[in-house]
């Protein structure tokens, strides 16, 4: 992995899980399992790039819950949507984030931009006539910076200016409680992606670090 990459890795949750929500008895313990079987895939594909085998692993957690690694320098960060899964591996950011969402979500989509939404990205989103890649452009860059921060929902959602554009897929976005931070974003068929990571405001601007999209899918 080079230094100043980040590797994501994205894959259809269903192919992860051995049973499906009818093998269970209700959605509690389906959703239970679910999330073992995330943290399986996330230990698993770590393991795996750093040669070891999982049970190697030690995790710990900052201040505000954030999980990394206790006995190596590899960074990450994982999501998971009702379809997808993504993991983001890196040596060199150490403040990663990452979201997923499938842009065909169903939500309510007005409703939620007027709780989470900065007043300029709801005036945006507005000129656009509420478009939906727009807003799961927003929804996933506030999701994955919070993610970033190690802050997660412990920052109002409307405080955070993403200042997404409407047609460019990155960006550089701050706040005075977790600092700055540049994203990108991908659109991958129905899937809304985006990575963000800590960077600096500069008069020199800034440069993405090579992000590299690798698919679990056989």
């Amino acid at each position: 992995m080079d230094n100043k990459s980040i590797e994501v890795y994205i894959g259809k949750l269903n192919e992860f899980l051995k049973q499906q929500q009818k093998d269970f008895p209700d959605f509690r313990t389906f959703n239970h399992y679910k999330k073992q079987q995330i943290q399986e895939i996330k230990n698993k594909l770590i393991a795996q790039k750093l040669d070891i085998v999982p049970t190697d692993l030690v995790f710990a957690r900052h201040e505000y819950g954030k999980p990394y690694l206790l006995n190596h320098t590899l960074h990450f960060n994982h999501s998971h949507s009702q379809q997808y899964y993504a993991l983001a591996l890196s040596e060199w950011v150490k403040d990663i984030g990452i979201d997923v969402e499938e842009l065909d979500r169903k939500v309510r989509l007005d409703s939620l931009a007027h709780h989470a939404f900065h007043p300029d990205e709801y005036a945006a989103w507005q000129r656009l006539e509420q478009d939906r890649e727009y807003w799961f452009k927003v929804w996933t860059t506030k999701e994955a910076v919070l993610k970033a921060s190690g802050l997660g929902i412990r920052l109002d959602l409307n405080t955070l200016n993403t200042q997404a554009h409407p047609t460019n897929h990155g960006g550089l976005c701050s706040h005075e409680l977790i600092g700055t931070f540049a994203y990108q974003n991908f659109v991958i068929g129905n899937m809304m992606l985006t990575v963000a990571w800590r960077s600096e405001l500069s008069c020199r601007g800034f440069q993405f670090p090579s992000i590299q999209l690798h698919s679990l899918d056989a």
